[in-house]
């Protein structure tokens, strides 16, 4: 498996203290990424799962508070094969896993029974808007979401807040969500910031991207008028 990252985190990949794999390259190229480094699938170091289980299974004492290992990115899903044989494995072992995605595999579905926390980020529910911003639609990723809440899966939605993006929408969004059967879903607003645009070596494109608190605050009153969860981690 290619890793561009990993290190421990708490609470904000997933619940507890995690031990965060940061998998090499990603589909999208969204311009606000903090993570630009990740786009590649060269990026980073090559290790074997077997050695990334050892690590994991070293770690136990570590995954407090309801922690354990989480996969993001780039975009974890795209390094597949890899990812489902050390999660079976995990799965095994007894160690919490969570898996942060896009939502673009079409077979994210055969991942699911082997992970116990999932965020997905739903960026905005326009394909075309969404494509025009991050290089691809947002189709499978909305069909994951509707599948997912079909199933009763567990899932947790992060929707990043970018002002010239999709920040001027909350009604939108909120009537959006409202027509699925969200009782096993929680949303989560993340507000944007420019904490990866340092790393960008081609020109980083936003030029308005902050939300005033009050446009967050308005993103939350709509969907919680309408019965979505939310949530702050």
């Amino acid at each position: 498996m290619r890793i561009f990252q990993k290190g421990f985190n708490f609470s904000q990949d997933g619940p507890g203290n995690r031990l965060v794999y940061h998998l090499a390259g990603c589909n999208m190229r969204c311009i606000w990424c903090s993570n630009p480094e990740g786009f590649s699938g060269e990026a980073g170091e090559e290790y074997t799962v077997e050695t990334l289980l050892s690590e994991c299974i070293r770690s136990r004492k570590l995954f407090f508070s309801g922690g354990g290992v989480t996969f993001t990115g780039g975009e974890a899903t795209l390094q597949f094969d890899e990812l489902l044989s050390l999660l079976k494995l995990l799965k095994k072992e007894g160690i919490h896993t969570c898996l942060e995605t896009n939502g673009s595999s079409e077979k994210l579905g055969d991942l699911l029974p082997f992970i116990d926390y999932l965020i997905m980020d739903i960026k905005h529910y326009d394909p075309a808007v969404h494509k025009a911003y991050t290089g691809l639609g947002n189709e499978v990723t909305l069909q994951n979401f509707a599948k997912n809440c079909n199933s009763g899966q567990r899932q947790h939605i992060r929707i990043p807040l970018i002002r010239e993006f999709n920040g001027n929408f909350p009604e939108a969004f909120a009537d959006f969500f409202a027509k699925y059967d969200t009782k096993n879903t929680c949303f989560e607003f993340l507000p944007y910031h420019e904490y990866g645009k340092e790393k960008w070596k081609t020109p980083y494109l936003v030029q308005d991207g902050f939300m005033p608190k009050e446009t967050v605050a308005a993103f939350k009153e709509a969907f919680k008028s309408r019965g979505l969860s939310v949530i702050t981690t």
